[in-house]
């Protein structure tokens, strides 16, 4: 498990939308898997070199399947949030440092472009040997994640074009089981 270094300034707005530029040129399909985090239990990161994704856990090791849903009448872990996904420039912008990415609580950090134009809800995309598809369900900044980057990276990735570019990320169910190792390719397969 890596500790992440605790003593890194908030960017400002001002700072945080010098970086959007950046951001905005991620690629739209044949993405890379920069990061993978496993989320054992409440508050712990283990950052992975590769992982086994489970039609029916998820992430294999990650606390997804055993976590309530505000969202699901019985509390049960909600089936369309299995895999939570942030694009790895923004996670870099709000960390400032690599061994802060898993801070932000997401599964799979990849360098591509997770707007709805590119990658609506029902589209699966292919990392590794696993697919997954894109969710409706949204993922959006936190209490947690507001005290590890600050009060405007809420702000910025809730903002009207961090919403549009889902900065904060998106959520995805599992399709096809299978391994993902960090440096995969993230290819699109099918548009919903």
């Amino acid at each position: 498990m890596q500790t992440p270094s605790t003593k890194v300034k908030h960017l400002s707005m001002q700072e945080l939308e010098a970086g959007l530029d950046h951001i905005r040129q991620s690629p739209k399909d044949n993405g890379v898997l920069k990061m993978i985090v496993r989320r054992p239990d409440t508050l712990q990161r283990e950052v992975l070199e590769e992982g086994t994704i489970d039609l029916k856990e998820g992430l294999l090791g990650d606390n997804w399947s055993r976590r309530p849903s505000s969202r699901t009448p019985d509390k049960s872990p909600h089936p369309d949030m299995q895999l939570n996904i942030m694009n790895a420039r923004a996670i870099a912008l709000l960390a400032q440092t690599e061994d802060r990415w898993q801070l932000a609580g997401d599964q799979l950090l990849v360098d591509m472009e997770l707007s709805d134009e590119n990658l609506p809800a029902g589209t699966q995309l292919s990392i590794g040997s696993a697919i997954i598809e894109v969710t409706t369900q949204p993922h959006n900044g936190c209490k947690k994640f507001a005290q590890r980057f600050g009060i405007d990276a809420v702000k910025f990735v809730n903002s009207p074009i961090g919403k549009e570019l889902h900065l904060r990320g998106i959520n995805a169910k599992v399709i096809q089981g299978g391994m993902i190792r960090k440096g995969d390719v993230v290819r699109k397969l099918l548009n919903g």
